[in-house]
């Protein structure tokens, strides 16, 4: 790793230089954190903060460090000290530790793994971004499971996990609250939904989820009449479990087959999620399987009952084939092909706020409203309060009232391409990053306009944090820190 470059700091005597340091080191004010994906509950919402710059780019003023990094998909979470990023070097899976103040690296360490698991082409096997509560750092490797290290980088314990029937690789990211380490995956068979004690890595409970299919959304803290529950979208629902036995609480029917994105809990305690799949759109383009009867008349060659892949005729089965074989036996079965004709045709791709207290199925009694257009693929959608914002790939941005789902403004961004990376906010400002490093930063306004643009040259998957009037972006080959130095009291 390379010397980190300070960067837009003006001269100073060594005087001033002096007195700076002796107020970062006394300063009784203590600096906030950014400890999941997309920050806590995973909001994306700044913390901390009352003066983010929008001067934010690759030659900004506003730079204050700028340092290398190992490939790596996880997004940068932040302690009062400290930055834990994942990182893949010459098939090391690394967690890395960084200091807050200078972007130095303080240590890093490598989780064990037997193979590494088969990843999208555009996918890498640090997909998933660190947890932490300030004394412990929860890594999680789809090819090696979770491993939690204290902040000198001390492994405190390893669960092994994984490899799983996937051939996208894991994405879902822990989240750690009441003491537990909250993990959700989701793949082609035995998906899943675990507890363990954060000091132990004992199993606290495990909940099984046979009929949820891959899914990559994070999960999400609410708290509901005092009582936490873990939310997850995926398969067709979203769903609440108690945060004390992983028994599930309540559900609502009615989204997409595939869920990427990670639901949210906004104002008034509502909660947004969301689920795009191609081949689900409402009122669009749906896909039509006929039956497999049908089809195996003509396209069974070999009569075992099954359809080997180059048996299967052109279409969405056979375009999925990967991955509506679930068991990976290199044949579909009824039970595999009918699943995915239902799933094709049941799924919807929406937008959905949910209002709390429900027990059940709670799809008729608890859905505020259903906004089946302006629907995102991976990117999360972030609630700043009175609106929502949206963005789908190409780059269109929608704004929506928070209360009813209805549209206030849409637009295309100059930066088109696809979003992997979740847009965050604070002061009256959303970024939003595309993958092919191209920011843009727009206004928190029903009828938002753009405030500035930046082109990184390098493409982008993570999800920026916002803490302290600090920006930390992470590039597919570096860390960036923009914003002012916070008074912080050191550890």
């Amino acid at each position: 790793m390379k010397t980190p470059s300070f960067v837009g700091i003006p001269p100073t005597s060594f005087g001033v230089v002096a007195l700076s340091v002796a107020l970062l080191l006394t300063s009784p004010v203590r600096s906030e954190s950014w400890p999941q994906f997309r920050g806590p509950n995973a909001r994306g919402m700044a913390v901390n903060t009352t003066s983010l710059t929008p001067d934010v780019g690759p030659d900004s003023r506003q730079k204050m460090w700028k340092i290398a990094l190992p490939p790596g998909h996880s997004s940068p979470v932040v302690t009062e000290t400290r930055i834990f990023v994942q990182g893949v070097d010459k098939n090391q899976l690394l967690t890395i530790a960084l200091d807050r103040i200078t972007g130095a690296k303080l240590w890093e360490s490598a989780s064990p793994y037997q193979q590494l698991e088969e990843i999208h082409r555009i996918g890498s096997h640090a997909q998933c971004t660190i947890a932490t509560d300030g004394e412990h750092v929860v890594s999680f490797f789809g090819s090696s499971g979770m491993t939690c290290f204290d902040n000198n980088g001390k492994q405190l314990w390893h669960l092994p996990l994984g490899p799983f029937k996937n051939t996208f690789g894991a994405g879902s990211s822990p989240l750690i609250a009441d003491g537990k380490v909250i993990l959700s995956q989701d793949h082609d068979l035995d998906s899943f939904l675990l507890a363990v004690d954060v000091k132990t890595g004992k199993t606290a409970w495990r909940t099984e989820r046979g009929d949820y299919l891959r899914n990559y959304g994070s999960p999400t803290v609410w708290t509901v009449d005092g009582k936490k529950q873990v939310v997850v979208a995926g398969t067709l629902r979203v769903t609440g479990y108690d945060l004390e036995t992983g028994s599930e609480v309540w559900k609502v029917r009615g989204i997409a087959r595939f869920v990427s994105s990670t639901p949210t809990v906004g104002a008034d305690n509502i909660l947004f999620a969301s689920g795009f799949a191609a081949g689900n759109e409402v009122g669009g383009e749906r896909f039509s399987v006929p039956a497999f009867d049908e089809v195996a008349k003509e396209y069974d060659k070999n009569n075992n009952g099954g359809f080997e892949e180059d048996e299967v005729p052109d279409g969405p089965i056979q375009m999925r084939f990967s991955q509506v074989d679930r068991d990976k036996n290199g044949s579909l079965s009824r039970e595999e092909y009918e699943l995915f004709r239902t799933l094709f045709a049941v799924g919807r791709n929406v937008v959905i706020a949910i209002r709390p207290g429900g027990v059940g199925d709670v799809t008729d009694t608890h859905v505020l409203w259903v906004q089946p257009k302006h629907v995102p693929f991976c990117a999360s959608p972030i609630n700043t309060g009175p609106r929502l914002f949206t963005v789908r790939d190409k780059g269109i941005l929608t704004s929506l009232n928070a209360k009813t789902g209805a549209k206030l403004k849409e637009g295309r961004l100059e930066a088109a391409g696809d979003y992997y990376s979740s847009p965050v906010a604070g002061d009256g400002k959303v970024y939003l990053i595309d993958e092919h490093g191209k920011l843009t930063i727009v206004s928190d306004a029903d009828e938002w306009q753009v405030l500035h643009t930046a082109d990184f040259e390098e493409n982008c998957y993570a999800t920026p944090a916002l803490v302290d009037n600090q920006i930390f972006l992470r590039t597919a080959g570096h860390l960036y820190c923009f914003g002012r130095r916070p008074m912080v009291a050191l550890k």
